[in-house]
């Protein structure tokens, strides 16, 4: 048996998305931007997933775009938005722990002459909302975080930056990177005016991002070219990984049933792993029970990591977007370069059984005893 505990990478394609994806491949294969009867049979696949998409997060299907992935979906929300703002507004305010997608958009705009504030989440990997409004102010023009974190799992107070943008009299956009989030917490459109999703981080498969943009909201598109998806997002859509991605929204439908199975999970998965000695968590409490960061005293990320998959045990040194590199997320927490350089990431679905965590549980034995 393998135990696959890297959901937070990717997820195993569930068989309703499989069997839309093949439907589509074998029967729809036609340009959904053709006028002929084949290229309308994939258009009408690709709306049908729009309205999965927009029932989902209860808006209308004209505020969905798909995306060849969630990195270009994030690109095209934090850059296509402050190029449309008004030029006398400077300053966004996101977080120091960003996804590499948002982080480097906001590194491109610091060269460009934007103040950018990055918010620093604490030892805990917190950011409140109270950091929020103190930055937002009426020369702020966007404010992109994180739903949940990707590497600790840290649930930010996504819900309550609407408010905040309206107490400060500020014309910010809001964006939402819900990579993480989407299908596993409840996100409503109306908390945002940009929420961005990835298909393959919900059981559908790669190739397919997601965009929502609000009523009255302007982008600038970062991908040229023949104007597909309204122009935002240049490109012969990938009808497949669409069809699979409207397929997996709506087998994600039953959310507080699926939250409450893994958050048995992970209480069990903390309770294991506090047996072994050495183990320190580095996700909060009340962090999403779909991620579990967590150090081990004397073993290396990359160490723990490799023999663990000899066992066929799969987790991750971090964030699988910036392999190689020093966890950014836990360098903003203030931790320590001993708990940064021995931390791994352990990340649950609903598809992940009891098991599988037995199984890692004792490849941690095993791995701690040999390497110490």
């Amino acid at each position: 048996m393998r135990a696959y505990l890297d959901n937070s990478a990717t997820t195993k394609p569930c068989k309703q998305a499989l069997d839309e994806m093949n439907e589509a491949c074998s029967s729809f294969w036609g340009n959904p931007s053709s006028l002929h009867v084949s290229g309308l049979e994939a258009k009408a696949v690709t709306d049908k997933a729009r309205k999965s998409a927009a029932d989902f997060l209860l808006c209308e299907e004209k505020n969905i775009y798909f995306s060849p992935s969630g990195t270009a979906a994030n690109n095209t929300a934090v850059l296509g938005a402050v190029n449309e703002k008004n030029k006398n507004l400077r300053k966004i305010v996101t977080t120091a722990f960003e996804h590499p997608s948002v982080a480097r958009c906001m590194d491109y705009l610091e060269e460009k002459g934007f103040e950018v504030i990055r918010l620093k989440p604490d030892k805990n990997g917190v950011v409140t909302a109270a950091q929020f409004a103190d930055a937002i102010d009426e020369k702020t023009a966007l404010v992109s975080l994180m739903a949940v974190n990707n590497e600790t799992g840290s649930v930010l107070p996504f819900e309550e930056i609407r408010q905040i943008v309206r107490r400060k009299k500020s014309p910010a956009l809001i964006h939402i990177d819900a990579v993480q989030a989407f299908g596993k917490i409840p996100i409503k459109a109306s908390c945002a005016d940009l929420i961005t999703a990835s298909a393959h981080k919900i059981h559908a498969v790669k190739g397919a991002g997601l965009l929502y943009v609000a009523n009255g909201v302007r982008l600038k598109p970062v991908l040229l070219g023949g104007g597909q998806e309204n122009g935002l997002f240049s490109g012969t859509q990938n009808v497949p990984a669409i069809a699979a991605f409207g397929a997996a929204i709506n087998e994600a439908k039953e959310i507080m049933p699926h939250y409450e199975y893994v958050k048995q999970l992970n209480s069990y998965l903390r309770s294991e792993l506090s047996e072994t000695d050495g183990v320190h968590f580095n996700s909060p409490e009340d962090a999403l029970p779909y991620i579990l960061n967590i150090s081990i005293d004397g073993v290396p990320s990359q160490v723990c990591v490799n023999s663990l998959s000899d066992m066929g045990v799969c987790i991750s040194a971090g964030s699988a977007c910036s392999r190689g590199h020093r966890s950014e997320t836990l360098v903003s927490m203030g931790l320590d370069s001993e708990r940064i350089d021995t931390a791994v990431r352990i990340s649950l679905s609903r598809y992940t059984v009891k098991e599988e965590i037995d199984l890692l549980r004792d490849g941690l034995i095993k791995t701690v005893a040999k390497v110490r």
